[in-house]
Parts: C-alpha cells; sequence; structure tokens
C-alpha cells in the first residue's frame, strides 16, 4: 500500500501520486498517459496531472488497482 509519507515530491498535488516503491514497470503510464510520466534520471513514474474529468479518474484508479507494487496512492492532499 502506498504511503503518503513516502511519496515522490515530482508528484502534482492532489489526491492521486506514487511512492518510493514505485519499480518503474510503466504500466499506469500505459494505462493513465494523461496523469502518469516517468521520472527518466530516477527511474520512476510519478503524478504529473490529477485527474480532471471521470474518464482521467477511472483510469487512474485502474492504474492504481493494477499496480504490482502498491506504489499508487489515493489518500493524498486534496485540492
Amino acid at each position: 500500500m502506498a504511503e503518503l509519507e513516502d511519496k515522490y515530491e515530482d508528484n502534482v498535488v492532489g489526491r492521486f501520486y506514487v511512492d518510493e516503491q514505485c519499480i518503474d514497470c510503466d504500466l499506469c503510464r500505459e494505462t493513465a498517459p494523461a496523469n502518469f510520466s516517468r521520472n527518466d534520471d530516477g527511474g520512476y513514474s510519478f503524478v504529473y496531472k490529477q485527474p480532471e474529468t471521470p474518464e482521467e479518474e477511472e483510469l487512474c484508479r485502474e492504474a492504481l488497482e493494477g499496480c504490482p507494487v502498491e506504489a499508487i496512492g489515493d489518500d493524498g492532499e486534496r485540492e
């Protein structure tokens, strides 16, 4: 389960985030490319844009549920 205190600083403020458990598997970036990006230097994903539509939110939730190491959280800061 993702831990808010371990989230990467690259994540934008909001409910979804990626923490230090990320293994750079690319699943979230493939599932929700409008919301997840890659830090090339660190080799991990992060949320660069919080979902703005129901469709984006559904894809972010799908990425969260599919993450093999549970590195995506949905308990981040509310805007």
